[in-house]
């Protein structure tokens, strides 16, 4: 039996996603949880990692279980939750007779959201750009990265990455309202730190720091060296995991 969660996190006070030996991360705190709840030692694993500082609106991870759970989903969701901080909430469970959060996902999408006034209620989850830029230059940027490619490139040194080629099927920006800004990017997955690093580059062409042009052609040049700064962690979110129908979670 496989226990799937989905949960949501303000990953301010986090790093991470992953366990660490010396520090707080949400997956450390999550498993305590579990400890508490079943009274037996179990291992969540996320559908993917996030960075320190960075948020999820909707984290899915499965939990390998002897057995059947004798707490119904709905219940286990409150349990959980009167264990966890404020800033983690499951929102969602369910008992699947096989799931992986990671392999069974077909598509994983990312926010990241820009202001251009400083606001106090948003200081946690947007990035403050206090540069003048051109949207228009920032909104056509955009389509430069909805494609099949390899994004070297726009990625940090992870020796553990199998295959660089990542199937971006959206890349947009919208405007919120007058001062906020939004980045959607959905992707069969995602390289190490490459949204933060897509959005750094978006502004430096919206700064005119780069072109549109140059920027294409370093796309295919699968160089590091021809990368922008990553943008600040906590602007971004894990927006959502899709997996197939079959599977209705």
């Amino acid at each position: 039996m496989d226990i799937a969660l989905k949960l949501q996190y303000d990953g301010t006070n986090y790093s991470g996603w992953q366990i660490q030996p010396n520090a707080i991360t949400v997956q450390e705190l999550l498993d305590k949880a579990l400890l508490q709840v079943f009274d037996v030692k179990l291992s969540s694993l996320g559908s993917g990692r996030t960075d320190t500082g960075v948020h999820a609106r909707a984290q899915v991870c499965s939990v390998k279980y002897e057995g059947i759970p004798k707490l119904p989903a709905k219940k286990l969701v409150k349990a959980l939750n009167q264990k966890l901080p404020l800033d983690i909430r499951i929102i969602d469970a369910a008992y699947l007779a096989k799931f992986h959060a990671r392999y069974d996902a077909i598509f994983r999408e990312y926010s990241y959201s820009i202001i251009t006034k400083e606001d106090v209620f948003n200081n946690r989850f947007c990035s403050y750009v206090k540069y003048p830029i051109d949207f228009d230059l920032l909104f056509q940027s955009a389509i430069i990265f909805k494609q099949k490619v390899d994004f070297t490139t726009f990625s940090k040194l992870n020796p553990d990455t199998i295959n660089p080629i990542c199937n971006v099927i959206l890349s947009q920006w919208e405007q919120i309202d007058t001062h906020h800004y939004k980045y959607s990017i959905r992707s069969n997955h995602f390289l190490y730190g490459m949204v933060r690093s897509i959005v750094g580059t978006m502004i430096d062409i919206a700064r005119s720091k780069r072109t549109i042009e140059e920027v294409g052609v370093a796309l295919y040049s699968k160089n590091r060296q021809l990368n922008s700064p990553l943008i600040s962690p906590k602007g971004l979110v894990l927006e959502k995991i899709y997996y197939p129908t079959e599977l209705n979670f």
